[in-house]
Formats: structure tokens, C-alpha cells, sequence
């Protein structure tokens, strides 16, 4: 399993990603060739290796031609859209630009449609954030993790005018985030930074183990007394281990809700995060039938999903405790089918080995062919079986 360890030690901002992962190894050429899929003009990348402090990273500089500065989420959402990028790339990207509108929206009493995103709105950023994701899909990577992040502090001049270090919408989007101040002053992690590492870890912990194969380093523009770089690091986690990390957990009793909303809170509560949500029929005081509802999330989501949970339902508090949790190394792999291409789920802990076919590739084959979905997964299990040996 491949994965991704972010060692944001002087923090992190958009061109410093791309500068980290074309360092990595991300193959230039291909990478400017899956950028002509976005529908934007005027610009030029320039690539080149600096020298900061001690060490060498790439630096890469994006000179704009175009003069709209100014765009508000919809027009973001609207270049995204008619790209021919990947579902996936689009979908990250959207939740990417949405972050930042939100921050923005709160900072400046604003509504998410009327926000002018300014030089996030500007042609640098868009690249900043769909290069970044492209050149993670051209990694090819399972997961991603990232260390705390360091903050800075001091003053910045913006377009809002001089505004404290962090940003207040930096620190909006990082709510939930490890982060900590060392006294060094600056701005170290934008809000386009903040957003994307936001979006696209798995959570923000030390590095886990992991067999280190490449080193990447990114520049970032300033200069500090201190190397302002970004470091990546690809590695493969080892196998036959058991994985560990830390969910929260969070539930309440509702006994005076219409049943038919819970479907529609769980699918929110699975778009927001939600690792898994489920529903427990108990009895309440005074002998009412009630119904627990619990979610287990990563703890970067907990104000989201709570807010969702207020919002959404009747209850008035929810409890919260954290879990440790343990889980079997697990990747994704593909078989051929008569139906097509199927992703199977491949688990393995010491001389233990599962695999199950994803639901929903055998669901869509369902659908599309017309065969009872029980036929459908029990013909793949068969081909499972035949692939993977006797799991």
C-alpha cells in the first residue's frame, strides 16, 4: 500500500505542494499535459530548483496573463465542471474551493454566492489546486497523512487589508486540525494550503510506519532564517501489520423524530466524513422506543458533523468519546469479470487474507444488466476465489 506523509515543518501553501510532489517524482510533462484538460488560458509554469537554507527544492512559479482576478465559487465550480479531469480530481476540488468560499463567507459576514475570492479566484490558485490534485493521482497513492501544522505568526497585507498571521480564514478552515506556534513569525500556511491538506489527508498524526522509498521538497516563496520548504515522503506501509488510529465517536437519543429523515441524515453524515453511521432501537425513559444514533468519524470532522446532527435532528446534545481503532492492512485491486472490471477489496494481517467485491461495482453490473444482484455477487465471489486463493 502506497502512502503519502506531508512534513509541513514550515508550513504549507499551494505552490509549495506542487513543488514537493514534482520533486517526488511526478513526471513534469505528463503532469502540464493533464493541466491542458482545464479550461483556462494565459498562463505559463516555470519549474526550477532553488536553494533554501541548506537544502534544494523545486520551486514552481505560475506567471498569469489574464487580468480577472475577482470570481465568486460558481465560476470555479463552472471551470471544474467543464474540465475533462477525473470524477475523483472534481469532486475533491470542489470540496476544496467550497472550504475556502465558507471561510471566507463567515470572515467577512458574507454570503458563500457573494464571496470574492480574490486571489483565490485567481488562475495561480485554480492550478495550485487541480495540479496538486493531479499530480496525487498520477502518484497513484492509497492514503495520505500529515504532520501538525505550524502557523506563524505576525501580520500580512492582503486585499482585505493588514490582517493578523494565521488568517482568520486559515484558522477557520483548520478548525479540528492539529496545529501548533513555535514564535516563528510569517505566514506559513495559507488558506489555499490549508485547504487542500484538509481535504485530501487522512489525518494529522506523526509519521506512521511506513518503508520510505522517495523525498520531495517544495519551495515556497519567501525566505525565512529557517529552510521554508515543504517535504513529501512515498512510502509503502509494511506488510501483514495491523493499523491503528483514533476516531471519535459521537451519539445521542432521539425518540420524537420522523423516521423517514434518517436516511437523509446519514447520507449527509457519510458526505461530511462519517467512516460509519448506524442506527440502535432502545428504550428511553418513561418507556418510550427511541433510537440511538451513532457516528465514528476522524476527529477533524467532529464540528461539521456535529453541526449537521443539531441541524438536521431534534436532539438538543450529543456525547462524544474517543476510540482506538484497529484495522487490517487493506488495498484495492481489479478483476475481470464477464460484466467488466470489478474492484476487490484485498485485507491481510499475519497469515490472515480477505477479499470481498466492492457493492458498488456489483450493484451498477446489477442494474445494468438486469440480474438479481445476489447472482451478481455470488458469479464474482466465484472469480474472487479463483484469483486470490482461498480467502
Amino acid at each position: 500500500m502506497k502512502i503519502l506523509y506531508f512534513d509541513c515543518f514550515s508550513g504549507i501553501s499551494g505552490d509549495m505542494i506542487l513543488g514537493a510532489l514534482l520533486d517526488l517524482g511526478v513526471d513534469e510533462e505528463l503532469w502540464k499535459s493533464e493541466l491542458k484538460k482545464i479550461p483556462i488560458e494565459d498562463y505559463e509554469i516555470e519549474v526550477t530548483k532553488k536553494k533554501k537554507g541548506a537544502i534544494y527544492g523545486t520551486d514552481v512559479n505560475i506567471k498569469i496573463k489574464d487580468t480577472k482576478t475577482h470570481r465568486h465559487l460558481k465560476d470555479l465550480i463552472d471551470i471544474v465542471e467543464r474540465s475533462d479531469l477525473s470524477s475523483d480530481i472534481k469532486e475533491k476540488a470542489k470540496k476544496i474551493f467550497y472550504k475556502i468560499a465558507e471561510a471566507e463567507s463567515k470572515i467577512h459576514n458574507e454570503s458563500i454566492e457573494e464571496v470574492h475570492f480574490h486571489e483565490v479566484g485567481a488562475l495561480d490558485t485554480i492550478i495550485d489546486v487541480l495540479g496538486s490534485l493531479i499530480a496525487i493521482e498520477i502518484l497513484n497513492v492509497d492514503e495520505i497523512y500529515s504532520s501538525p501544522l505550524p502557523l506563524g505568526s505576525g501580520f500580512v497585507e492582503t486585499d482585505h487589508g493588514r490582517i493578523p498571521v494565521p488568517a482568520p480564514a486559515t484558522l477557520e478552515i483548520l478548525k479540528g486540525v492539529p496545529v501548533y506556534s513555535d514564535g516563528r513569525e510569517g505566514e506559513l500556511v495559507t488558506p489555499t494550503g490549508a485547504a487542500i491538506i484538509r481535504t485530501i489527508v487522512k489525518s494529522f498524526d506523526n509519521m506512521p510506519k511506513m518503508k520510505i522509498k522517495k523525498i520531495g521538497y517544495g519551495c515556497g516563496k519567501k525566505d525565512f532564517q529557517f529552510p521554508n520548504l515543504l517535504r513529501v515522503v512515498l512510502g509503502e506501509k509494511y506488510e501483514n501489520m495491523v493499523l491503528e488510529e483514533k476516531n471519535i465517536v459521537l451519539e445521542t437519543n432521539i425518540d420524537d423524530m420522523n423516521p423517514q429523515i434518517y436516511g437523509y441524515l446519514t447520507e449527509k453524515l457519510f458526505n461530511e466524513g462519517a467512516l460509519d453511521v448506524f442506527l440502535t432501537p432502545v428504550y428511553m425513559k418513561k418507556g418510550r422506543p427511541g433510537v440511538l444514533l451513532t457516528v465514528i468519524a476522524n476527529p477533524i470532522h467532529e464540528e461539521k458533523i456535529s453541526e449537521i446532527i443539531f441541524r438536521e435532528t431534534t436532539t438538543l446534545g450529543i456525547r462524544k468519546y474517543y476510540v482506538d481503532k484497529r484495522f487490517m492492512l487493506r488495498e484495492i485491486k481489479e478483476i475481470v469479470t464477464p460484466w467488466g472490471k470489478v474492484k476487490v477489496k484485498v485485507s491481510k494481517y499475519g497469515d490472515i487474507e480477505k477479499a470481498y467485491p466492492e457493492y458498488e461495482d456489483c450493484r451498477k453490473i446489477a442494474e445494468k444488466e438486469g440480474i438479481p444482484l445476489r447472482i451478481v455477487i455470488s458469479e464474482i465471489e466465484k472469480i474472487v476465489k479463483r484469483e486470490f486463493g482461498n480467502l
